[in-house]
């Protein structure tokens, strides 16, 4: 196999991880009914006029699977903190007991679950939708090879190993989102 090819096909694997563990880290973010810091991950403070990630300044956790725990760095920031949960708008009731911030996590129903179940799914169609992106740059990138004149048998096994790959990679976002849903419509 030529250079060429090889750099054609790795560079496609490559793209088609980085679009799985995007899904991954997507995933996540969509709630079980547990707590989780990741359920406030994407949470941004407007802190002294900046805008920081909440991660970056307070330390976050889940104590028990029905809390969720920020410790902010400085105290001044539980006022921004909160409010940026608020502004969020998770469907979460933040407490602030002038030292930290509890935030319950309500138990999900049944129509929460589907709606989660539902978001979760748009997000791995998305990441399909990526992949097949993917093998059509790819293809694409065959095609040219084969017209610089690359060996025609050479771009078939090329074309043939670029299907296998999506084929792969489709196959891990349906277990990644089958096995999301049994998380949240377990209760």
């Amino acid at each position: 196999m030529s250079e060429e090819v090889q750099f054609c096909l790795e560079e496609a694997k490559e793209s088609m991880q980085n679009a799985l563990e995007h899904l991954e880290r997507e995933m996540q973010k969509v709630r079980a009914g547990k707590a989780s810091p990741q359920m406030v991950e994407g949470i941004r403070v407007d802190y002294y006029g900046t805008i920081t990630p909440l991660n970056q300044m307070a330390n976050v956790s889940a104590p028990d699977p029905k809390t969720i725990f920020i410790q902010p760095w400085d105290k001044n920031a539980l006022q921004p903190i909160e409010k940026a949960i608020m502004a969020a708008n998770l469907g979460f009731n933040p407490m602030n007991d002038g030292m930290v911030i509890r935030i319950p996590v309500p138990p999900l129903t049944e129509e929460r679950r589907k709606e989660y179940v539902k978001r979760a799914k748009t997000e791995a169609e998305s990441a399909r939708i990526v992949i097949r992106g993917l093998r059509k740059d790819a293809n694409d990138t065959a095609k040219k090879l084969e017209k610089a004149g690359t060996p025609e048998d050479e771009i078939k096994k090329l074309e043939n190993d670029i299907q296998n790959l999506t084929n792969d990679f489709i196959m891990k976002i349906d277990k990644i989102i089958a096995t999301k849903e049994k998380d949240i419509m377990t209760v």
